[in-house]
């Protein structure tokens, strides 16, 4: 009862997270993305693009690029407009404008195993393929599988104006190229040199810097274990030595259309042919 009436007074007081019952604004802007896909990373490179008077930090970047599950309902309303929020969510209809970021989904359960790590909520020696079966099964996080969130979004908006699909393997690759996409997306007019910048401030190496001193301020990592990083390898590809053959096998005959349409290619598994074309005729467009 008390619990109750707690919780009901802090939903009066707008004290609240209201993640997907966040109030959206028209010109909101949301970076999207399933969990360990690249959020936080693109989070500080749009941070730096659209405020380059203030560099992103792990104190900051809440406000900055506010997160709805850390912030209140109070404090995401007095934000300024336009706000760009950062989102994990499955598809909603009431987003507008969205950058959506997609990774490799089986550099995607691996990191997710070790964030999971990092957040006690399973041991080290846990055995990775067991992980991979209840991550495919999107018993890992409250947003779905990762077939089913990005599906979600591609199916329903690829094309259309106020969707910009990236790739976290193309960010890296080449991080002024695509953040010069996302400032045309964003209707910022940059320069090189602003770009570089914004690549500079948002490198691996200076976000481990960022972490080490700030770990403790930012609500998802203050919580958790100081000896595993939130900025591990920064890299793409690690699935290759890291996950054991039967978990990839898994990963890629869960989500193969999905993944060879993205231009992920796989390495066990084949596309039911029928699928693909079924895919294909759903998203209609190419990717790029």
């Amino acid at each position: 009862m008390i619990a109750r009436i707690i919780a009901g007074t802090r939903q009066l007081l707008e004290l609240h997270h209201p993640g997907r019952n966040l109030v959206v604004f028209p010109d909101d802007v949301f970076i999207v993305s399933y969990p360990k896909s690249g959020n936080t990373w693109t989070r500080f490179l749009i941070a730096n693009l659209v405020h380059p008077e203030e560099p992103a930090n792990f104190a900051n970047i809440n406000r900055i690029i506010p997160d709805p599950e850390a912030l209140s309902k109070r404090e995401l309303g007095r934000l300024p407009r336009p706000r760009y929020i950062k989102s994990h969510q499955y598809f909603d209809p009431r987003y507008q404008k969205i950058v959506y970021v997609v990774r490799d989904p089986r550099d995607v359960a691996l990191s997710q195993y070790h964030f999971h790590r990092k957040r006690r909520l399973i041991d080290d020696d846990y055995p990775k393929e067991k992980f991979v079966t209840l991550f495919v099964a999107g018993e890992t996080s409250v947003y779905g599988s990762w077939g089913e969130n990005v599906a979600s979004w591609v199916a329903t908006r690829h094309g259309r104006p106020g969707f910009l699909l990236l790739r976290y393997e193309d960010m890296m690759e080449n991080a002024m190229r695509e953040m010069a996409e996302v400032a045309s997306f964003l209707g910022i007019a940059v320069t090189p040199e602003r770009l570089a910048r914004v690549v500079e401030l948002s490198s691996a190496d200076e976000m481990r810097k960022l972490e080490a001193a700030q770990a403790h301020m930012w609500s998802s990592t203050k919580d958790t274990r100081q000896d595993v990083p939130f900025v591990r390898a920064a890299k793409s590809g690690g699935w290759r030595a890291e996950l054991p053959e039967s978990a990839i096998a898994e990963l890629e005959t869960a989500w193969a259309p999905l993944m060879q349409w993205l231009s992920y290619e796989l390495s066990l598994a084949k596309a039911p042919a029928n699928d693909s074309r079924v895919l294909q005729a759903t998203l209609e467009a190419p990717r790029r």
